[in-house]
């Protein structure tokens, strides 16, 4: 109470004193142009130009009207809840004296159920036929997705794909004529435009907040490839997957994580945006996966303060001439700039867009695909020089990459049972029910067998088969290693190929 008391009288001695200033205004302005004495003080006030200036009422002093984008953008925003259901899991104790004299010393078993668990953010539908953008974090991991509309209808969600590199996912309600929100450019966006975050922070139910843009391109190292808007709209828990909308209610980026030393906003958000954000949803709906292109380098900021680079680098950034851009500090073998481009080459351009930051090269390079060609400018010999260059995938060709779904795989797949782990004595695995033609039978994989682990990974369920084999099918090898053991006792492996390129 004491604390809110002493800031309404700093408020009202902050108005004092500006009134103050402004009354000495008015009364030297009248007496420069000799008022009548009949002329009362407020009547001179609000005759004088330089006075009028100043005395503003609320709406004039508004920049940028905001409340047309706030009621165009809040149908379109939606809540989001998701579900991990309740869960009985195989758990292996630690072993005691008696297990070393009486067992076999490897503990036992015991089994617990994981409570039921829910998450909420929010979303934001792009188009009439129920297509939704949120953040991957959000519904990472789900069971049940619940969609919450503005009109307080509640609609089964259902997930189309997920990119967790960029953070984004899309969802799919069932239905048609829904509020979808405008897509605009945010490469248009400039720092200083007014923008809005709308979202349902701490689970409260839709809500508006207004900032600028305060910086574009920026890289926090939170995913492997992000060009963050950066803006002091308040960012809170819940705003997930939220619509970042400028002042024409237009949607500029989907919100995804707040830069905070408590967990609650303390100045920063930070929007994916809808540069990157279109090119991975048109993937995931054309493809099932993203078609990721690749330069093929490893790089590093010019001249970045914020990084303690070595005194070796640091002297070779100064001798080569130049304080922005992105050095060159190796070529991949086989890549997209192999033969092209040099180490120490710092580049500059990208298809005649400025590169300044990794975080401006990685925006860039996440709107086009493998077999594109781009234009980049280095400076090369304390000379601009510029390339040509056709866009590979990490498997290093620029042919399209199909989702590796488990249907290709030709098998039935289940956790093994209890009864079947206490025969083999084992702690976890997934077995194979059934094989058809596909990749298990192309193998040598036989039915029974169980799958103890995948690219060096525990399987303790079938949805811990099918992340791995998501993982396994966006690497360069695209194989998928399983070593298990059947029922009989006989221990196997197999290496599985999951390469579909067209």
């Amino acid at each position: 109470m004491k604390t809110v008391t002493k800031f309404a009288i700093g408020a009202a001695s902050m108005v004092a004193v500006s009134a103050g200033v402004a009354g000495v205004t008015a009364y030297v302005v009248s007496q420069n142009n000799q008022p009548k004495e009949s002329q009362t003080f407020f009547e001179s006030f609000n005759t004088m130009p330089l006075t009028r200036a100043v005395a503003m009422d609320s709406n004039s002093m508004q920049p940028v009207d905001l409340t047309k984008a706030a009621e165009s953008s809040l149908n379109s925003v939606v809540h989001i809840v998701a579900t991990q259901r309740s869960k009985v899991q195989t758990v292996q104790q630690m072993p005691d004296i008696f297990d070393y004299f009486f067992g076999d010393g490897r503990g036992r078993q015991r089994q617990i159920e994981t409570p039921e668990q829910k998450g909420f953010g929010s979303g934001v539908i792009i188009s009439k036929d129920g297509y939704i953008v949120t953040n991957n974090h959000v519904i990472d991991g789900a069971d049940e997705i619940s969609v919450k509309l503005q009109d307080s209808r509640e609609l089964k969600g259902r997930v189309i794909g997920t990119d967790p590199t960029t953070d984004l996912a899309l969802v799919k309600i069932e239905g048609d004529d829904f509020p979808a929100i405008p897509v605009g450019d945010s490469d248009k966006l400039k720092v200083g435009e007014w923008v809005l975050a709308v979202g349902n922070p701490f689970n409260l139910g839709s809500t508006v907040t207004a900032g600028v843009v305060s910086a574009k391109s920026r890289g926090l190292g939170a995913n492997q490839v992000e060009s963050f808007i950066q803006t002091d709209a308040a960012i809170n828990q819940g705003n997930s997957g939220g619509a970042l909308v400028n002042a024409r209610g237009e949607l500029v980026g989907i919100n995804a994580m707040l830069f905070s030393p408590t967990g609650a906003y303390s100045g920063y958000g930070f929007a994916i945006p809808t540069s990157i954000m279109t090119k991975v949803v048109t993937d995931i709906k054309q493809y099932g996966t993203v078609q990721r292109a690749l330069l093929g380098i490893g790089g590093r900021n010019m001249g970045d303060e914020n990084m303690n680079y070595p005194d070796e680098i640091k002297k070779e950034q100064k001798e080569l001439g130049i304080n922005e851009g992105v050095q060159v500090a190796e070529v991949t073998e086989g890549g997209s700039a192999d033969g092209i481009l040099k180490v120490n080459d710092v580049i500059l351009e990208l298809n005649g867009k400025k590169v300044k930051t990794m975080a401006d090269l990685q925006g860039l390079l996440a709107q086009y695909r493998p077999g594109d060609k781009v234009k980049v400018t280095v400076f090369r010999d304390k000379k601009e020089k510029e390339f040509t260059i056709t866009l590979k995938n990490a498997q290093g060709n620029t042919k399209v990459v199909k989702k590796a779904d488990m249907e290709i795989l030709g098998a039935a797949f289940r956790a093994v049972p209890d009864e079947l782990k206490r025969q083999l004595n084992l702690g976890y695995g997934v077995q194979v029910t059934g094989v058809t033609d596909g990749r298990m039978a192309d193998s040598g994989i036989r039915k029974g067998f169980i799958i103890l682990k995948a690219n060096g990974k525990q399987l303790k369920t079938v949805q811990d088969l099918e992340n791995v084999m998501k993982a396994a099918s966006q690497s360069p090898d695209q194989v998928l290693f399983m070593t298990g053991v059947y029922p009989s006792g006989k221990r196997a492996n197999y290496a599985v190929d999951l390469s579909q390129s067209e």
